[in-house]
C-alpha cells in the first residue's frame, strides 16, 4: 500500500492555490491511480455493505419506507399516502426511488436505505470531480476524503431520510454551477453544465419543496452582492435553464393538485412557510443548534476549519472574475443561518452545508505543514482517549423502563470499540509522518492523511451501526414475526388499529397498513381530508371492537392495561417494552 500511495511533494504550502482548471499550474495527484482506484472500490464496500446491518427506526427511516410500500402496492404514484392517509408533507421522488427499488429487490432495510446510500456515495465522487476540476487534483481527493469520513456525511448517507437527498441534488447544482463557471470553457460545455444545475435544482425541489429553488437562488444573490460579480448572470442560460427546471418540476405539481384539490395550500402554506416561520411543527432549538451540529459533523476537520476559511477568503478569483471559493463560503454561511432562524429544527437540516465546506477544507489540506498535522494528531489522539473515558462514564448509568441499562451497556461495547478503531488509526498516522525525514515546513504524505481518514470513517461506521441494540428493539421487528402470522390466519382487509399512538415503523415490517384510533399525530391532515378513515375517540373503538369479525390492534403498554383492567377481550400476539399487539379472541 506504502508503494501505491506516493507522498505529496515536500514543499511548503503555496499561498496562492490555483482559482480555475488551467488558470496556473495545479497541485499534482498526491497518489497514483491504481491507489485512487483501489480506495474508491473498498469506500464503495464499506459504505454498502453496512445498509442491511440495521433495522430502520423512528421516525424518518420507518415513514419513507412505508409510504414507499404502499406507493408500490396501490399502484398512485401521484398521491402520496403515509399508512393509507395523504400526505403531503414533502414531494414524492424519495419515495418514488424507495418503491422503484422494493419493485427491483424486494422490501427490506437495505432497499430502503439503498437511495439514500447512492445519493451519500455519489456526493463524495462529485465533490472530488469538482475539486479536482476546479482547483487542482489534490484539493479533489482532499475534499473527498473530508466529505467521506465527516460523521455528518457518513451516517445521514447511511439513513433513510430526505434530508441526504435534498443535500446530494443541492451538491449537483451547486458543483454543476462551478464547473460551468471556469474560465475559457466552451459555450457548448457552459451550457450543458448550466442546464444540469437547472435540472438537479428542479430534484431538489421535488426532494423536499421550495428549499431547492431558494437556498441556492438566494445563495447566489448573495454571493453576487459580496464578491461584486454581476458578468455571472450572463453565464446562467436562464431562459433555456428555467425551461428545463419547469419541465421537471411542474408535471407532478399540476397533476397531484388537479388530483387533491387541497393540496396548495396545505403543501405551499402550511408545510413550507407556517413549519418555517411558526412552532408549530414541536421541533426547537436555540439559534446556535446548528453550531453544535456542525462542529460534531465535522469533528476530525474541525481544527483547520477556521485556516480553511481564511485562505478561501484570501483566494484569487478566475480570470472571467468568478471567485469559487466565496460562493461556497456564501453558501454555507447562507444556508447554516436560514435554519438557524428557523422555527423548526432537526439535525439533518444543515447536511447541504457539508460538501461546500469539504471543498474549503480539502483546499486548504494539502499545503497543511508536516508540523501542523502532527499537532493536529495529536490534539485528536489526546480528544479520542478522553471520549473513551467520557463516553463509557455517560453511557452505562442510563436506563429506564422503555430502554432497559443493559442495552446501554451493550452500546457502550460498540462505542469503545469505534472511538478505539478511530485512536490506533490516528496513533498509526502519527507514526506515518515521524518515519519521514522531512522538513517541519514538509506537507505530511499522503499515506498520513489517508489512514487518519479511515480511522473516522470506520468511527463513524461502527458507532453508528451499533445502535443496532436499541434499534431492533424501537423498529417493533422482533414483533414482526407474530403479527404478520396471526394476519396471515385473516382475511386481507382485516382492520388493524392504532389506539392512541402512532408507530412508524411496525407497519412497514407488518407489510399492513393501520386505522388510527383517536390521536392521528402527524397524520392529522389525511384524517381530516378523509374522516371516514379514523376513529376520534377510544370510545368508538371499542365500540367497534365488539362488532362481529376478525381484528387487531395495537396499544401503548398502559392503556392496554388500563383497557385489560375494564374487561375489553383482547389476546396478546406480541408485545415488548414500547407497545403491545392484540387480537380479537
Amino acid at each position: 500500500m506504502q508503494d501505491l500511495l506516493d507522498p505529496m511533494r515536500p514543499t511548503a504550502p503555496s499561498t496562492v492555490p490555483p482559482s480555475a482548471a488551467g488558470n496556473t499550474p495545479s497541485r499534482a495527484l498526491p497518489l497514483s491511480p491504481a491507489a485512487l482506484l483501489l480506495l474508491v472500490l473498498l469506500l464503495a464496500l464499506a459504505w454498502f455493505l453496512q445498509l442491511n446491518w440495521r433495522h430502520l427506526i423512528p421516525s424518518d427511516e420507518g415513514r419513507y419506507a412505508e409510504m414507499a410500500r404502499e406507493m408500490l402496492v396501490t399502484g398512485d404514484w401521484i398521491t402520496p399516502r403515509y399508512n393509507g392517509y395523504k400526505y403531503f408533507e414533502k414531494p414524492p421522488l424519495q419515495t418514488w426511488f424507495n418503491a422503484i427499488t422494493f419493485a427491483w429487490f424486494g422490501l427490506g432495510d437495505w432497499q430502503a436505505r439503498l437511495y439514500t446510500a447512492l445519493c451519500g456515495f455519489a456526493g463524495i465522487l462529485l465533490v472530488g470531480y469538482t475539486g479536482a476540476r476546479v482547483f487542482n487534483s489534490a484539493a479533489g481527493l482532499m475534499a473527498a476524503l473530508v466529505l467521506a469520513t465527516s460523521p455528518y456525511w457518513n451516517l445521514m448517507g447511511h439513513f433513510n431520510v430526505l434530508d441526504t437527498g435534498l443535500a446530494f441534488w443541492m451538491a449537483l447544482t451547486l458543483c454543476s454551477l462551478l464547473l460551468a463557471q471556469r474560465a475559457h470553457l466552451p459555450a457548448g460545455a457552459r451550457r450543458g453544465w448550466m442546464w444540469l444545475c437547472w435540472a438537479s435544482m428542479a430534484l431538489a425541489v421535488l426532494s423536499k419543496g421550495l428549499v431547492g429553488l431558494i437556498l441556492p437562488g438566494a445563495a447566489l444573490v448573495i454571493y453576487t452582492v459580496v464578491a461584486r460579480d454581476w458578468a455571472v448572470w450572463k453565464r446562467l442560460y436562464l431562459i433555456s435553464g428555467a425551461l428545463v427546471f419547469a419541465g421537471i418540476v411542474l408535471p407532478w405539481f399540476v397533476l397531484v393538485q388537479r388530483n387533491n384539490p387541497e393540496f396548495f395550500h396545505y403543501f405551499f402554506i402550511v408545510q413550507q412557510f407556517e413549519r418555517y416561520l411558526t412552532p408549530a411543527q414541536n421541533r426547537p432549538g436555540p439559534f446556535y443548534y446548528f453550531a453544535g451540529v456542525l462542529l460534531v459533523g465535522f469533528l476530525p476537520w474541525v481544527s483547520i476549519a477556521a485556516q480553511s476559511v481564511r485562505q478561501g477568503w484570501r483566494m484569487p478569483r478566475q480570470q472571467n472574475g468568478f471567485a469559487p471559493v466565496t460562493l461556497l463560503l456564501v453558501w454555507s454561511a447562507f444556508i447554516f443561518l436560514f435554519f438557524s432562524a428557523s422555527h423548526s429544527k432537526l439535525i439533518s437540516y444543515t447536511l447541504p452545508v457539508a460538501p461546500a465546506l469539504a471543498l474549503v477544507i480539502g483546499l486548504y489540506l494539502p499545503g497543511v505543514t508536516r508540523t501542523q498535522w502532527r499537532r493536529h494528531l495529536l490534539g485528536y489522539a489526546a480528544f479520542l482517549a478522553i471520549a473513551a473515558v467520557v463516553a463509557y462514564i455517560a453511557l452505562i448509568g442510563h436506563g429506564d423502563e422503555k430502554t432497559p441499562n443493559a442495552l446501554y451497556r451493550e452500546f457502550a461495547v460498540w462505542v469503545e470499540i469505534a472511538i478505539g478503531v478511530g485512536l490506533v488509526l490516528t496513533l498509526l498516522a502519527g507514526w506515518l509522518v515521524r518515519r519521514r525525514a522531512l522538513p517541519s515546513g514538509a506537507a505530511p504524505t499522503a499515506t498520513s492523511i489517508v489512514v487518519f481518514g479511515i480511522g473516522w470513517f470506520l468511527l463513524g461506521a461502527l458507532g453508528g451501526n451499533g445502535h443496532e441494540v436499541f434499534g431492533r428493539h424501537s423498529s417493533g421487528a422482533l414483533l414482526a414475526p407474530a403479527v404478520r402470522a396471526e394476519l396471515a390466519k385473516l382475511p386481507a382487509d382485516t382492520p388493524f388499529y392504532s389506539v392512541d399512538m402512532l408507530d412508524h415503523t411496525l407497519p412497514f415490517y407488518v407489510r399492513h397498513t393501520t386505522i388510527m384510533v383517536q390521536h392521528a399525530d402527524e397524520l392529522w391532515f389525511g384524517a381530516t381530508i378523509e374522516p371516514n378513515k379514523w376513529i376520534p375517540t377510544v370510545d368508538q373503538w371499542r365500540a367497534r371492537w365488539h362488532e362481529p369479525g376478525p381484528a387487531l390492534a395495537l396499544l401503548p403498554p398502559s392503556l392496554y392495561g388500563q383497557l385489560a383492567a375494564d374487561g375489553v377481550p383482547m389476546r396478546v400476539i406480541a408485545r415488548d417494552t414500547r407497545r403491545v399487539v392484540v387480537a380479537k379472541p
